[in-house]
């Protein structure tokens, strides 16, 4: 890979405005999950937010102890001056690597598909170690071949079973039937539960 994916890659890419990943709302996959969600007191963490779409989806529906985190300041600047009564004390600009913390819930949105491959077991590990006891990783990952050398970064339902059978019990881990046109048929929909 000749260009690191640092910080730096990442406010520059949200400075020239190369921001695919961002549909501009949650996605039906995440919000069909939300909806059955009836716990309001659930740990949220979401990393790699981004504009965050599912954060104040899950804000208003009442879901007030619900964190985000990027890497990128521009992201979280574009996030507070749209949903500004979030509090400030749930958002972080930092390293998700440098996060801690005891979520009952973490969501996967475009945040695993951004990371450099050669990242992924401590991606895994680290999801690990913010869920609680029985905690679940929810959200979508790419089943494709991807990118070998920038973001997106795909991967095969295979792949992702090594990864994620040694720290979690796979729950649900299948080729999402609701993804938006743009990724219908690229996208497993996957519950990892916390051995």
């Amino acid at each position: 890979m000749s260009t690191p994916i640092d910080q730096t890659y990442w406010e520059k890419r949200w400075e020239e405005g190369e921001t695919g990943w961002d549909v501009g709302r949650i996605t039906t996959p995440l919000k069909t999950y939300f909806d059955q969600l009836r716990n309001k007191n659930l740990r949220i963490l979401i990393p790699g937010c981004g504009n965050s779409w599912e954060a104040e989806y899950l804000w208003n529906q009442g879901f007030v102890h619900t964190d985000i985190v990027d890497y990128s300041s521009q992201a979280i600047d574009s996030f507070q001056e749209r949903v500004p009564e979030f509090p400030k004390d749930q958002i972080y600009c930092l390293d998700f690597f440098e996060l801690k913390g005891d979520y009952d819930l973490i969501i996967e949105q475009t945040f695993f598909c951004a990371l450099d491959p050669r990242l992924r077991k401590a991606y895994a590990l680290q999801m690990h170690e913010l869920l609680v006891a029985g905690g679940k990783l929810v959200g979508l990952l790419f089943e494709e071949t991807g990118n070998i050398d920038k973001p997106p970064f795909g991967g095969t339902l295979e792949e992702y079973k090594a990864l994620f059978a040694p720290l979690f019990t796979i729950q649900v881990l299948e080729r999402a039937y609701n993804s938006i046109a743009p990724r219908a048929g690229r996208e497993l929909f996957v519950i990892l539960r916390k051995k």
